[in-house]
């Protein structure tokens, strides 16, 4: 079990990944699963819905499942990662998801993965001023649809603003379109899926609160950089 990784730094490592979330809620559904069966078989038997959250390479949903026929990854394979998420005291029921990174010229799952999130202290405030401003808030992510309906309820947002499993042109889109309803639209992000739409937005946010260690593209992408969330309350916008 490696932990402090991140997902979308592990496909970028090397051509030909995919990382891939499993719609589904990791603390009831995949945890009470048979552990022994296949990922594949988890999936089509549930009728499980699988989201490209980042890639380095063109790929289908149909390629993956083709992919997971002939792997022999198990179901317990991504429940140890669940296990060790919640020994580590984190949230699984907001910000995250289970899956795992492809691998597409291989063909075969090379990680399982589960990641668990927590709010930083300054959301809630940050958020509830923003609205006192009138500013709109919406949530473009990678991650799972049921996690992100539960963060917008926390951080009380509508989950109409809710854009899930949205990959690297998925974020820039939702920006574009954002752009026709607003005068100004303002993106935070702090990943490599989130470099086209720092640069699509008005204003592009980097935010470091989470990691000071970025690649040199992320960092090119943006206007501003900020080290703590209650700083964009400072910037003209």
């Amino acid at each position: 079990i490696c932990d402090f990784i991140s997902s979308l730094d592990l496909v970028e490592y090397k051509k030909n990944r995919a990382l891939v979330v499993l719609q589904t809620d990791p603390a009831s559904c995949i945890i009470n699963a048979k552990p022994n069966q296949t990922i594949y078989n988890f999936i089509t038997r549930n009728n499980i819905d699988l989201g490209i959250s980042y890639s380095n390479i063109d790929i289908t949903k149909d390629d993956i499942l083709d992919i997971l026929k002939k792997d022999n990854s198990k179901v317990r394979d991504i429940q140890d990662t669940i296990r060790a998420v919640l020994e580590r005291g984190y949230d699984i029921e907001i910000c995250s998801g289970s899956g795992f990174i492809i691998n597409i010229e291989k063909r075969i799952v090379e990680f399982t993965l589960t990641a668990g999130g927590k709010l930083f202290p300054e959301v809630l405030d940050v958020v509830s001023e923003l609205k006192r401003k009138n500013i709109d808030i919406y949530v473009a992510s990678g991650d799972r649809k049921g996690a992100l309906e539960k963060l917008a309820i926390t951080i009380n947002i509508s989950t109409s603003n809710v854009f899930a499993t949205v990959d690297t042109k998925g974020k820039a889109l939702v920006i574009r379109r954002l752009k026709k309803k607003y005068d100004k639209v303002m993106m935070v992000g702090d990943g490599l899926n989130d470099i086209l739409a720092l640069k699509e937005a008005d204003i592009g946010v980097l935010t470091l609160q989470q990691s000071n260690k970025v690649h040199e593209k992320l960092l090119k992408a943006a206007d501003i950089i900020v080290y703590n969330i209650r700083e964009i309350l400072d910037i003209k916008f």
